[in-house]
């Protein structure tokens, strides 16, 4: 029986393999041409089922290369999200608010921080964003630019015994020592 099947399966395979090698013979070139370029036979283009133009969102490897201005509209709306939220969010809460990926809010966080849009306080995953408020960045410029803490001030020159290899204190030659030194030179140049 199971070879009954298979030769039904070979017959039906063929008669369509030749009726479709008909068809193709049968018809003319400008239609194989139509065809195949993705247009109907009426000219018209073909409306191609596709996925919108979305931004893919892969779950390893590298993102997709973002312009200047990708980055810039993401640091206006972690901007517009920090405006909202006066308490400041962390980088995980504005992740989930904006919908981004992990790795692809490293950088505008960092550009937005070195332009000045916004200013961070606490250290690693405690890190909270606030957004600058208009009142500081006036008094910075009042200030001429000067940062908000004094600088600390310079540390005095350190003084002491110099310090030698491994750390240890360097003494000053005793004058034996620079005599034997001496009689050593004067003693290997003389065997040469």
């Amino acid at each position: 029986m199971p070879t009954s099947l298979r030769s039904r399966l070979n017959e039906l395979a063929s008669s369509f393999a030749s009726s479709v090698l008909d068809a193709i013979r049968g018809s003319s070139v400008d239609e194989l041409v139509t065809e195949s370029s993705g247009t109907s036979s009426r000219g018209a283009p073909r409306a191609v089922e596709r996925a919108p133009a979305a931004r893919s969102r892969r779950r390893g490897g590298r993102l997709p290369r973002r312009s200047e201005g990708d980055i810039a509209n993401v640091i206006e709306q972690i901007a517009g999200l920090l405006r909202q939220r006066k308490g400041g969010l962390r980088a995980e809460q504005i992740r989930e608010e904006l919908g981004l990926l992990a790795k692809e809010l490293p950088r505008p966080l960092k550009e937005g921080l070195d332009a000045g849009r916004f200013h961070k306080s606490g250290q690693k995953r405690a890190t909270t964003y606030f957004i600058k408020s208009a009142g500081a960045v006036k008094g910075r410029a009042a200030r001429g630019g000067a940062s908000a803490r004094p600088k600390a001030p310079a540390k005095p020159a350190k003084r002491g015994r110099r310090r030698g290899k491994r750390g240890r204190p360097t003494e000053k030659p005793t004058e034996k020592q620079m005599e034997r030194r001496d009689a050593g030179a004067t003693n290997g140049s003389a065997q040469a």
